[in-house]
């Protein structure tokens, strides 16, 4: 080896800032040589022992000083020791993690076959950036060698880049200097698809993610639901609180009352009188209805309707329900199409309340009344009212050819309201005493007429005065008939003149006017026209039969008759018909 020679005059070349040793070229000196070895770091110098030689050597070796580097020590192997310099081209992506102490760490399976390279020249750089470790004749006289550092996986020796051993390879520490140096993979292929920085999850993890993002969507769309809940709740509740001022609204409310209404009060009138009203129900083979009777005696007596019990004819089924909720089978007793009323009677029932019964007669217009019903089937109904009219000629029913099923009524007349399903019901007086049975209402449809039609009150209700009720329900429950007053003579209900003319034919071809009866008897002949009943004006014929049958058979009337435009009065007692 040859002995070192001193150094030419002049300025010491300037070391560029990575301080990269140049690579021999042909005609420089050895001591250039060895002036590229002193930039060799120390922690090169002190880690790497100098490895022996094939060469012999020749003599001692010269006493020469340690190379010092220009430059400390670095822990994080920064370039420019290795690929890539800041001569080279950055990596396309570049994510930066922790660099561990000991190097880059390659990925198993990026390592590729060395390139071919050319022999190099003791000291020179290998063209793939490594730093060459110079030549060494020996052991530096004066030291020892440092004993060499154990290598590990990944750890950048000292004489270049480290790179994993490729599949079949087997892994070296370090190799002699004099050898060939550490094959690395070209540049290109090294950096061309190999991003450093970059931690490519597993596809498991990646699917694993995706239904952790899902599963995370979900429980924010829960929390946002339950949030709006609580929140709705909250803001009613808030609401709530700031209209009442945030304290619980307790409106004053007036005690129980215990103590009884006055009887003549509405309230105690309803309450003496209700146990005594039922509800009707009526079927038969073509047509079915509801109605309501009152009580009459103890004996299961019930008073109500004609017009309630026909649909039942004379095998359909009436069912009777008491106030209290008891049910009950009832048949007829007798009925009459004229007075429009009707009995039944209810077997084996006990605890019966019968209604007193009033007098028609005592009654005054302006009268408060009370009303009691099942209007549209609403058992226990109650209304109330004043008498507004008395001895109100109506007519109910005439559906039949020959006039037979028309019912002529002195009613008196009340605005308590009167609904279909009224009909047989008690009127009341504030006595709780019944005056009257209601029997028709004008309803607000069409004005045809009288009658229990579906239309609705209108404050025009009527009622048979309890009177005539009273002796035609003893006349049914006794003989199962009712008598009819008659003056024994036929009207002419064509006649549109001023009072009630006789005719001039009988019914069937017979005489006008009976032999023997009372008209006969009171000198009435064919053609007469009657103006006055008991010195009451009467305007036609139906008036007349309604005054008629307001009174007994047996009582005596006052008439006034006119003929050839003159009138005269007149007496006769009333006979009777029976309804059978």
């Amino acid at each position: 080896m040859d002995e070192p020679k001193a150094k030419a005059p002049g300025p010491k070349p300037k070391p560029r800032w990575w301080s990269r040793p140049a690579a021999a070229r042909p005609g420089d000196r050895p001591n250039d040589a060895a002036e590229g070895a002193e930039e060799r770091t120390e922690a090169a110098a002190a880690q790497v022992a100098p490895e022996p030689v094939d060469a012999p050597v020749e003599g001692p070796a010269p006493e020469e000083r340690a190379p010092r580097p220009l430059h400390e020590p670095d822990p994080y192997s920064t370039p420019p020791y290795g690929d890539p310099g800041p001569w080279a081209p950055a990596p396309p992506v570049q994510h930066p993690v922790a660099t561990p102490a000991q190097g880059t760490h390659v990925p198993p399976g990026m390592a590729q076959a060395p390139p071919q390279t050319p022999s190099q020249a003791p000291g020179m750089t290998p063209p793939h950036g490594g730093t060459t470790v110079p030549p060494a004749a020996g052991p530096v006289p004066g030291q020892s060698a440092p004993p060499p550092l154990p290598q590990h996986p990944g750890m950048t020796p000292p004489h270049g880049t480290q790179l994993p051993p490729g599949p079949g390879e087997p892994h070296q520490g370090h190799q002699s200097h004099q050898g060939a140096p550490m094959a690395q993979p070209a540049q290109g292929a090294q950096w061309g698809g190999y991003d450093p920085w970059t931690v490519v999850p597993p596809p498991a993890e990646r699917e694993r993610k995706t239904v952790s993002r899902r599963g995370a969507w979900i429980a924010v769309l829960l929390i946002a639901l339950i949030a709006g809940c609580l929140g709705g709740g909250i803001g009613a509740y808030a609401e709530r609180d700031r209209a009442s001022g945030g304290v619980d609204v307790k409106l004053p409310q007036a005690p129980v009352e215990k103590e009884a209404r006055s009887p003549g009060s509405v309230a105690g009138i309803a309450a003496r009188s209700l146990p005594g009203v039922v509800t009707i129900h009526v079927r038969g083979s073509a047509e079915e209805g509801t109605g309501t009777g009152f009580v009459l005696d103890k004996q299961g007596h019930i008073l109500t309707n004609n017009h309630v019990v026909q649909p039942a004819g004379a095998d359909g089924d009436i069912s009777v329900t008491f106030n209290g909720g008891q049910d009950a089978k009832a048949e007829v007793i007798g009925r009459d199409t004229g007075y429009d009323l009707a009995v039944i009677k209810v077997d084996r029932v006990s605890g019966l309340t019968p209604l007193p019964l009033g007098n028609s007669d005592s009654v005054r217009v302006g009268d408060p009344v009370v009303a009691i019903g099942a209007p549209f089937d609403l058992a226990g109904t109650v209304t109330s009212g004043i008498i507004s009219a008395k001895e109100r000629p109506i007519t109910a029913g005439g559906e039949k050819e020959d006039g037979s099923d028309v019912s002529y009524v002195d009613a008196l007349q009340t605005d308590a309201p009167i609904n279909p399903g009224n009909s047989g019901g008690p009127l009341v007086d504030r006595k709780a005493r019944v005056i009257g049975i209601n029997s028709a209402i004008r309803a607000a449809d069409d004005g045809s007429g009288l009658g229990g039609g579906q239309g609705g009150s209108i404050g025009l209700g009527f009622a048979i005065p309890i009177n005539q009720g009273k002796r035609v329900a003893e006349e049914l429950i006794n003989t199962g008939n009712a008598t009819h007053p008659v003056i024994g003579v036929t009207l002419d209900m064509s006649y549109t003149g001023d009072g009630a003319r006789v005719n001039t034919k009988g019914a069937g071809g017979g005489a006008p006017v009976t032999a023997g009866g009372p008209g006969d008897k009171a000198g009435i002949e064919p053609g007469d026209v009657i103006t006055e009943v008991d010195g009451v004006r009467v305007h036609s014929g139906q008036e007349l039969i309604v005054k008629i049958r307001s009174h007994r058979p047996g009582d005596r009337l006052g008439l006034t008759v006119r003929r050839d435009g003159k009138e005269r009065a007149t007496e006769l007692t009333l006979g009777s018909a029976s309804s059978g």
